[in-house]
């Protein structure tokens, strides 16, 4: 069973940048294709970004694209996400998630995908 700790997650002014990091361990991440979910404050989580194992296919949801670079190290068993160009309908508490399926290209593109979940961390982008 892998455990999940993020952090990076703060306070920031719209059109800033934050990068947030994700540290697993009690196993290799790299077992597990990765990704970043978030839940704003009265919906449902929604899947942000999703990367192989390899860290070579990467998917993100039209809401973050060309803005969000979700990267991997796993010689340092963490994943990150690059958050450029920031708004405030970006306000959510951020989850990485980490899931066993597939083979070594696997990517996930949804929150079903995934089968463990950090604590998250949580994004405030003010106006």
């Amino acid at each position: 069973q892998v455990e999940l700790v993020e952090s990076g997650g703060g306070l920031v002014q719209a059109g800033g940048s934050l990068r947030l990091s994700c540290v697993a361990s009690g196993s290799t991440s790299s077992t597990y294709a990765m990704g970043w979910l978030r839940a704003a404050p009265g919906k449902d989580y929604e899947f942000v970004a999703g990367i192989s194992r390899s860290g070579d296919i990467i998917y993100y949801a039209d809401s973050v694209k060309g803005r969000f670079t979700i990267s991997r190290d796993n010689a340092k068993n963490t994943v990150y996400l690059q958050m450029n160009s920031l708004k405030p309908e970006d306000t959510a508490v951020y989850y990485c998630a980490a899931t066993r399926r597939g083979t070594y290209d696997y990517y996930p593109t949804r929150v079903s995908d995934f089968d463990s979940w950090g604590q998250g961390t949580q994004v405030t982008v003010s106006s």
